[in-house]
C-alpha cells in the first residue's frame, strides 16, 4: 500500500527522490577524509568501541575516517537545543518566537550562527586531540588550519542538507541524517554479532541476542503508537437555520509527545562534553574524565536518564499546551464529560499529560538502559554500539516517515492532485 502511494503520486515521488539524492550526497561526503592524518591508526582507535564508537555511529562512520562530515549534524542539534531553552528564559527571544513566520526565520538564523560557532569549537578540540595521529612530515599548524576549515565547512553543508531536506523532502532532515548514519553502521554490527555467536559456539547465545533486539523493536513500536483518547462532546447550537454540534469526538494524547526527539537531544547534549574530554591534550585529566564517563558507568547512565526525562518533559511543554486546547473546546462548544469548561479542563488535561509524560520518559530511559545492562552482562560490543538509543532512533524515524508518506498520499487523494 505504501509503495503503491509512491508510484501513484508524482509529487510524492519527487520528494522521495530528492530526499534520497541528499542522503547520497551525505554518505559520499562521509567517505572523503581530510588530509594530513594517519587513517589506519584512527580506524584502529575507533574499532575499540566505547564512547568514541558511539560518536562514530551518529556520524555514519565519518568520524573514524576523519572526513569532512565528521562532526555531522550534532552541532546544529546542540544549537537548536540551546536556542529553544533560551526562548523560554529570555523574554526577547520569547517575543520573537511569537511573531509568526518572521520570528521563526529570525530564530532559525540565530540557530545557524550558533551551530557554526559550536562546530568551530568542536573542530579545534578534535584537531588538537588528534595531534598524535598526524602523519610524519606534516606541519601541525597546517593540519590544524586545514582540518578546522574542512570540519566547519562540512558541518555547515550537513546543516544545509538537513534544512533543505525538511523543507522540500520527506520527514525531518536532521533525524533522517542521524537515521541514515546509524543504518550505515548496522552491517558491521551484524557481522560482529555473527562472529560472536560463532566464537561462543552456542545457538542459545544468538537466539537470546535476537530476542533482545526483537523485543526492543516491538516495545518501541507499541509505545510510539500508544495514545490516550480523551472523549469530547459538543453541545447543540443553532447557527442560522441549521442545528450544529451534538456530536462526540476525542482528543488523541500520545504517550511520548516528542517521539524520538528527547533521546536525540539527550544523546547530543551528552556527547558534547564527552567528546571534549576524549580529545583533551592533557592525558591525565582526559583519562580520569573518560573513566567517569564510560559507557557502562553509573555517572554516564545517570546523566543520560536525567537528560531523557528533562527533554521528554521539555518537548512536551513546548508542543502541548492544555490552555490552548481548553480555549479551542470552549470556543467550539465542546467539553470533556464530567469536567467543567475553562480552568477545570486545563487542570484535567495537565494531570493526564503529566502522568503520560512520566510513563513515556520512564520507557525511553528503560529502553536506553536495557542494552547497556546486556553489555555489562555479556561484554558484547554490539550492545554498546547498536543499543537502545540507536534502536529508538531507527524505529522512531522509520515510523515517522511511513506516517508522513501515508498522510501526504491521503491529502493528495482528497484534493484530487495525483
Amino acid at each position: 500500500m505504501l509503495l503503491l502511494s509512491l508510484f501513484k503520486s508524482q509529487e510524492l515521488r519527487k520528494k522521495v527522490f530528492f530526499t534520497l539524492t541528499l542522503v547520497a550526497i551525505y554518505r559520499f561526503g562521509s567517505h572523503i577524509p581530510l588530509p594530513g592524518i594517519d587513517l589506519e591508526r584512527i580506524t584502529a582507535l575507533f574499532s575499540q568501541g566505547g564512547v568514541l564508537g558511539f560518536f562514530n555511529l551518529f556520524s555514519g562512520g565519518g568520524l573514524s575516517r576523519f572526513s569532512v562530515f565528521a562532526l555531522g549534524i550534532l552541532p546544529y542539534i546542540n544549537a537548536s537545543i540551546i536556542v529553544q531553552l533560551l526562548t523560554i528564559v529570555w523574554p526577547k527571544l520569547k517575543e520573537l518566537s511569537q511573531e509568526g513566520d518572521f520570528g521563526r526565520k529570525q530564530i532559525g538564523q540565530y540557530t545557524r550562527y550558533l551551530a557554526i560557532f559550536l562546530a568551530f569549537f568542536q573542530a579545534i578540540v578534535m584537531s588538537v586531540g588528534f595531534r598524535a595521529f598526524v602523519q610524519p612530515g606534516v606541519s601541525f599548524g597546517w593540519f590544524l588550519f586545514s582540518s578546522v576549515v574542512g570540519l566547519v565547512a562540512g558541518s555547515a553543508l550537513v546543516m544545509w542538507l538537513g534544512e533543505v531536506m525538511t523543507e522540500y523532502g520527506i520527514g525531518n532532515g536532521a533525524s533522517i541524517l542521524i537515521f541514515v548514519g546509524i543504518l550505515a553502521g548496522t552491517p558491521a554490527y551484524v557481522r560482529d554479532a555473527y562472529q560472536w555467536v560463532v566464537i561462543q559456539g552456542s545457538v542459545f547465545s544468538g537466539v537470546g541476542m535476537l530476542f533482545v533486539f526483537l523485543s526492543l523493536i516491538g516495545a518501541i513500536v507499541f509505545v510510539q503508537e500508544a495514545q490516550r483518547e480523551v472523549p469530547v462532546s459538543y453541545a447543540k447550537r443553532v447557527v442560522g437555520r441549521q442545528i450544529v454540534g451534538g456530536k462526540s469526538s476525542f482528543i488523541p494524547l500520545k504517550l511520548i509527545q516528542g517521539g524520538v526527539m528527547p533521546i536525540i537531544f539527550a544523546s547530543a547534549i551528552l556527547q558534547f562534553p564527552l567528546m571534549f574530554f576524549q580529545y583533551l591534550p592533557w592525558s591525565d585529566l582526559a583519562s580520569k574524565m573518560t573513566l567517569f564517563f564510560r559507557y557502562d558507568s553509573f555517572i554516564y547512565n545517570g546523566l543520560f536518564c536525567f537528560l531523557i526525562f528533562f527533554f521528554t518533559y521539555f518537548y512536551t511543554a513546548i508542543t502541548f499546551n492544555p490552555q490552548d486546547i481548553a480555549d479551542m473546546l470552549k470556543k467550539n462548544g465542546g467539553f470533556i464529560l464530567g469536567i467543567r469548561p475553562g480552568a477545570q479542563t486545563v487542570e484535567y488535561l495537565d494531570q493526564i499529560i503529566s502522568k503520560m509524560t512520566l510513563l513515556g520518559a520512564s520507557f525511553l530511559a528503560g529502553i536506553a538502559l536495557v542494552p547497556i545492562l546486556a553489555f555489562i552482562w555479556t561484554r558484547f560490543s554490539v550492545f554498546q554500539g547498536l543499543g537502545g538509543t540507536a534502536m529508538l532512533i531507527i524505529v522512531g524515524v522509520a515510523m515517522d516517515l511511513v506516517r508522513q508518506i501515508k498522510s501526504f498520499a491521503v491529502s493528495k487523494r482528497y484534493s484530487g492532485m495525483n
